[in-house]
Order: C-alpha cells, then sequence, then structure tokens
C-alpha cells in the first residue's frame, strides 16, 4: 500500500489529464492486486490505469511490490492477493506441486526479459563471452531473469556453473545499494534503476538480456482458478484493459507516453521515462496481445529444464497452467 500512498499525490495532479472523458462515475470494484516488483518495464500495466482503462471497466487497485514471484504466488495462494503479476513459471510450480488450490496464467504483459547487463566500464562492441571468469550481480535462481540469463550464457558458450560466478543471495531492494557499493563486476538490472546506475557513473547499459535470450513469454497476469471460475467478469475487464495498453503503448509516442506513466515514478525526469519507453520498444520486449500461446509455454518449460529447476518430464500440459478464454475474447 505504501506505493500508493507516494503516489497519491502526483495522480491527484495527473487524474484531470489522463482520465477519459465521460468515465463511469458507479463504484469501482477494489481488486487486492500485486505486483512482481515496480519497474518501468511493466509500463503498459501503468499506463492501462493512467489512461483509466480499468476505471472504464469498473476497476480499481493499489500498486503494492511483492518483490519477487515466489512472494506473489504465495499470496495469491493464501488469499492476500486475487490477481498477480508474476513470472509464468511459477503456474509451473505450483501445478507440480502439492498445493490443492492450481493458479492459471490468463494475460500475458512481457514478451522477453526486460533486464539490461550493466558493466563498470563502457564496450562499444560488447560480448557476452567475455564475462567468462567475472562475478554478476543475478537474481533468485529459478526466477524468470536467472533463468533467461543462464540461456544467454549458454548460447554464447558459457557454463553458468562453472564460466561465471552469480550472486543470488541478495534480496531485491538491496540490489540497488550492492551493486552501487562495488558487489560484482556486472549485474542484471530493470529500469528504472538502469538510468539511476548509469546517472551515478557506476555502470553503463552493456546489452538487453530479453534481446540476447529471443520472445518467450516472461512476466504474466495469474489468479487462482477458484477467483477466476467465480470472478470472470472482473479477470475479463482486467484482460480488457491490459489489451488496449498494450496496443496504445505499441505505437504512443515516448513523450506522450512518459506524460502518462510519470505519476507512477515520482522522482524519474519525464525525458528519461521517455527515454526508456524507447529502449523497450526497440528491444521488443512488450507484447501486443494478451494472448499466452501454447508454444510461449512449452518454449519456457524448456529453459526451466535447461536450468536445471524442472525435471525433464515433468514438464505440465498447457491447459493446465494457462486459461486463454479471456486473452482471446479480449483480441
Amino acid at each position: 500500500m505504501g506505493l500508493r500512498k507516494i503516489i497519491a499525490g502526483a495522480m491527484c495532479a495527473a487524474a484531470i489529464a489522463v482520465s477519459p472523458v465521460g468515465a463511469s462515475a458507479a463504484p469501482l470494484e477494489k481488486i487486492k492486486f500485486m505486483e512482481v516488483i515496480h519497474s518501468l518495464f511493466y509500463s503498459p500495466l501503468y499506463a492501462a490505469l493512467g489512461l483509466g482503462y480499468f476505471k472504464d471497466e469498473g476497476l480499481d487497485f493499489d500498486l503494492v511490490a511483492a518483490q519477487g514471484s515466489d512472494k506473489a504466488t504465495a499470496a495469491l495462494l493464501s488469499g492476500a492477493a486475487d490477481i498477480v503479476l508474476t513470472g509464468p513459471e511459477t503456474s509451473v510450480y505450483i501445478a507440480n506441486g502439492q498445493s490443492p488450490e492450481k493458479i492459471a496464467i490468463f494475460a500475458g504483459l512481457t514478451a522477453t526479459d526486460g533486464s539490461f547487463l550493466m558493466g563498470r566500464s563502457k564496450q562499444d562492441n560488447f560480448d557476452w563471452a567475455s564475462l567468462k571468469g567475472k562475478t554478476i550481480l543475478g537474481w533468485r535462481k529459478g526466477s524468470s531473469p536467472a533463468i533467461f540469463f543462464d540461456k544467454v550464457l549458454k548460447d554464447h558458450g558459457l557454463d553458468p556453473e562453472k564460466d561465471v560466478t552469480i550472486i543470488t543471495n541478495v534480496a531485491i531492494p538491496a540490489r540497488l545499494g550492492a551493486f552501487m557499493a562495488g558487489t560484482a563486476d556486472y549485474g542484471t538490472f530493470f529500469e528504472p534503476d538502469v538510468t539511476k546506475i548509469e546517472k551515478s557513473g557506476g555502470a553503463f547499459a552493456l546489452a538487453n538480456v530479453g534481446k540476447a535470450a529471443g520472445q518467450i513469454d516472461y512476466t504474466v497476469f495469474a489468479a487462482t482458478r477458484s477467483y477466476i471460475a467465480a470472478n470472470p467478469k472482473t479477470v475479463q475487464g482486467f484482460t480488457n484493459a491490459i489489451a488496449k495498453a498494450e496496443k496504445w503503448i505499441e505505437t504512443a509516442d515516448p513523450v506522450e507516453a512518459a506524460k502518462v506513466l510519470a505519476p507512477y515514478f515520482p522522482g524519474v525526469p519525464e525525458d528519461e521515462i521517455a527515454a526508456t519507453v524507447k529502449r523497450h520498444r526497440e528491444a521488443g520486449v512488450w507484447k501486443t496481445t494478451p494472448l499466452v500461446t501454447p508454444e510461449a509455454m512449452d518454449a519456457m518449460q524448456t529453459l526451466l529444464i535447461a536450468s536445471g529447476v524442472l525435471e525433464d518430464g515433468k514438464k505440465v500440459a498447457y491447459d493446465k497452467i494457462v486459461d486463454p478464454t479471456f486473452a482471446k475474447a479480449a483480441q
């Protein structure tokens, strides 16, 4: 709830500019929502809020950062959250686990990893193979950023277990401070941390992890099967709003997009937000439709197996982890 309080004042000032004319005055349904982290990587989500797309569907929610897909999923299963933005791998873990309550992905937000590799010095012709023997500040093993980074290393002839040292035990809120204090030779970060690090002069963005890995759905919206069954109208409205925002940000002028996104990132200058919108779009990290396909989920599970966090032969059938009904209707 803290994040909502921080941006409340800014949102009041921006409400006239970004709220659609003629929006319904009917009471909004309040959803318990949780995002994995708060990042410009998830800009279509905030655009949907800022442009009033969720209000058009009669929905409202606070932005609460779980600080990890595992924590967001735990909130779902405990009832502390109705809908979460999380990594798709969590649906696989729960499907293979002992929990009687299962979760389903109903919409996708990002098409690949949006993190950037940060290095202590500029490298005009960066080569991933040059990471051999280096120390890298990474993410929790089994998480989406860790899985995608492993893939990129392997694609460039490096063994993640032998050729590099990846630090995985730094908590998400402490990662930025640890790296800027000198921890590791390299690190992978999402915006707006990438811009903060570059402005400090302590490191530079060398490459986008997702662009190197290729397009495999990376962050998705999920809910428990029981919540979806009991609230299909809510889930459809949520998906409709996301679909509109994904289409909007695909072609929106970065400067105009920054005006909509700025209230959700107080303290970040609009010109920097505009630059990150352009950087993300050029890297192709955002989905243009919320539909999560069988091919994407199969590719994602192949990555899990390759990273050693899913046993070979333990792939889960598409219909056990994805409910495409709402994304198809939104299209």
